[in-house]
């Protein structure tokens, strides 16, 4: 079991936040099957599988961008020159995984909603690096953006947790200085 932790600790600490990505490789849709799979099993506690997937290759990048962008202009959000970086930034990686949420009525369960759609986004960004690829993960200008839930497939009242960028890497990221961890313990 050790062996397991350990292994599973130098997993989690490799991972990087990069945009040092091959924009001409493509992704395996196989490859991100398998991500989308393993994001289904991050912790879900009434079973609601809140996540949803999206995925934007080849032109599809572009056309992600500018329908956000025109979110953002309906939106009256950012003005021209953060709308005109948001039309070709989806291009930095060749493939784009928008992972969306559902609401939920109960306020409570609506929260739980958002933790299990990033706790899925953490396995799959795990699963990225195990297979080799760097991975940035992006929040969206808007998280309700209607035509970029439209293009998606979402419904309406959906939420847009992250913009996941998936490729293979052509440089690593050193590892940012993390603070001394504080862990307040209470016996009695």
């Amino acid at each position: 079991m050790e062996h397991d932790f350990d292994s599973f600790a130098a997993l989690a600490r490799s991972r990087r936040t990069s945009l040092l990505i091959d924009r001409e490789r493509p992704v395996n849709a196989a490859i991100i099957d398998k991500l989308c799979a393993l994001a289904a099993w991050a912790p879900n506690h009434k079973k609601t599988w809140p996540w949803k997937f999206a995925e934007f290759t080849d032109a599809g990048r572009a056309r992600l961008g500018e329908t956000m962008a025109g979110d953002m202009v309906d939106a009256e959000f950012g003005d021209d020159t953060k709308r005109d970086k948001t039309r070709t930034k989806y291009m930095r990686a060749p493939s784009i995984l928008v992972v969306g949420c559902e609401p939920h009525t109960n306020e409570m369960l609506h929260q739980e909603n958002r933790d299990a759609v990033a706790a899925a986004i953490q396995n799959v960004l795990l699963g990225a690096t195990a297979l080799g690829l760097a991975s940035f993960w992006s929040t969206p200008a808007l998280t309700r953006p209607p035509q970029v839930l439209q293009l998606c497939g979402f419904e309406q009242e959906d939420r847009v947790i992250g913009v996941l960028y998936l490729g293979w890497p052509v440089g690593e990221c050193s590892a940012p200085e993390r603070p001394v961890l504080s862990i307040t313990r209470v016996s009695s």
